[in-house]
Formats: structure tokens, sequence, C-alpha cells
């Protein structure tokens, strides 16, 4: 492995952004780590943008990998539409790692990054070596169809609190769920010059109409998922029931679980000190 580290990227508050053109669209990304090897590419969640990735989890996969994160089309400084399925959007991910020139990646997906990632490798298996699965499930299942409910209800409750929603949508509202939403916020806001454009309104409404057609989809045969797999939720998950973690591992043979105690949505974040040497440890192998 090439030991070259990418050029003006020593941490991902300061990795600059860059963009890339295939089939028309213009994709936003940023890139860190070591060159060489197999690169992890990020799928990010709904409504988020590049600078929504928590930096301890970036910081740490990139001491040993080329990590990259994107926006698909029509997120933040990508060009084009939002797609209106998960499908579509597995295809232009696809579309993008291939025009990065990687013939293998490792894929991290959180939340709906994790159905993309699902759906991705249902039609490009050969384009994965391993899987992380943050905070999401399986599609075919009725949680979907309640998410869009459970994500304005908690959009409101932030802007009566002056708040990110990701307080009330990625961690409980106990003493410890604030505490650790406060840290995860001041985190991600560290970049300070070069962010990224906020996700527009129409973008998020149109990724919240994927996810219900996600939920009302065929369910996929998840036995066909050969490749290691490593699945990470909080245990009280109101986007996105944690249950339906226990039941991709349950169905994604080999897979390891693991579950964090009193925790949401943003188990990983919350327990960032934790999940990071397990990743890391998973990835390493």
């Amino acid at each position: 492995m090439s030991a070259a580290s990418i050029p003006g990227a020593s941490t991902y508050a300061t990795a600059p952004t860059r963009s890339i053109t295939t089939r028309g669209v213009s994709y936003a990304y940023r890139e860190l780590g070591p060159k060489g090897g197999v690169p992890v590419v990020f799928f990010v969640h709904l409504a988020g943008n590049l600078d929504n990735w928590d930096p301890q989890i970036i910081d740490a996969v990139a001491k040993e990998h080329h990590v990259v994160t994107f926006n698909n089309r029509g997120i933040g400084a990508s060009t084009g539409v939002v797609p209106g399925s998960v499908e579509a959007m597995a295809e232009d991910a696809a579309d993008f790692i291939r025009a990065l020139g990687f013939e293998k990646v490792d894929i991290f997906g959180f939340s709906l990054g994790g159905m993309v990632a699902q759906a991705l490798i249902g039609k490009h298996p050969d384009l994965v070596r391993k899987l992380v699965l943050a905070g999401t499930g399986p599609g075919a299942v009725k949680a979907w169809t309640r998410l869009q409910g459970v994500t304005y209800f908690d959009v409101l409750r932030a802007a009566l609190f002056r708040a990110d929603p990701k307080e009330f949508l990625f961690f409980d509202r106990s003493a410890a769920g604030k505490q650790a939403a406060k840290e995860f916020i001041t985190r991600i806001r560290e970049r300070t010059t070069g962010r990224d454009r906020p996700v527009r309104i129409q973008a998020f409404r149109t990724q919240l109409k994927a996810i219900r057609n996600w939920g009302r989809a065929e369910p996929a045969d998840l036995s066909a998922i050969n490749h290691p797999t490593l699945i990470a939720n909080g245990d009280h998950d109101r986007m996105v029931p944690s249950i339906l973690s226990k039941d991709l591992h349950r169905r994604i043979a080999g897979s390891e679980l693991v579950i964090y105690p009193d925790s949401g949505h943003g188990g990983i974040f919350q327990f960032h000190q934790q999940f990071i040497p397990e990743a890391v440890e998973f990835l390493r192998r």
C-alpha cells in the first residue's frame, strides 16, 4: 500500500472539498488518509451532507485507510436532482465510486446511507469488500412508513428549543444523551471554512419519499450478502427501531452486531470512543 497521503488533508475538518463529474452529475466529496489499499466510502444519512460526519470517526478510520465521503446526486454541493428511490441512489453511488477509479471498496453506511449500501451490494456485489451498517435496517418493513412522522415531530421539537434537529433525532433525552448530543454537534461544527451547502427542503422531502418506497418494496434476499458485515445501533433508536438492526444481523450470515446501551439512532456517535476501535479492527482484518 502506498504511504502517500491525500494532499491538503490532515484531518477531516481541514480536508478540501473536491468534485468529480460522471454521467452529467458533479459529485462533491472529501478524502483523506493514505492512498492505496481498499478505500472506505461513507454513505451519509437522511438530510446529511459532507459536514454531518463525526470527525472523530472519520479521522480514526483515515489513519489506516483512504477515506472518502461524498454527497449523492442533488445533495449539498452535488448537482442534479435527488432520486426518488433508494435503488437509484445506489446506482449513482456506484457511478461515483467507479468515476474515482476504485474497483473494490469498503462501505460505511449510516441510516439512509445503510439502505443505499444494501441496494448497491444487491446490484454490484463485486464492487464491495466489507460493509459497516449503522442505524439502519432492511427494506419492506412498516417502520419506514412511520419515519416521516417521527422526523417532522423531532424537527419541530428542535425548533422550539432552537436546537439542531439531530439532538432529538439521534439522541435520547436522558442527561447522558443530552450531553452526548451537544458534544456531537460541537464536533461536526469544527470545520469553520469551506462548509458544504445546506440540504434543500425539496431534496429532504424526496429522500423521505424514497425511504417510504423502500419500506413498501419487496423483501430483498439478504442471505445473498456474503461480505463481512458489521452492524451497529443504539438500543433505543426511534428513527430506525433497533430491532431492525437485529433483523439485519439475523439475515446476513456471519455478520457482527454491536448494540450500545441507553442510546438512540446516533449510538455510534454517543459511544464513539467504544465504536471507533470496533470499526477500525473490523476494517483492518
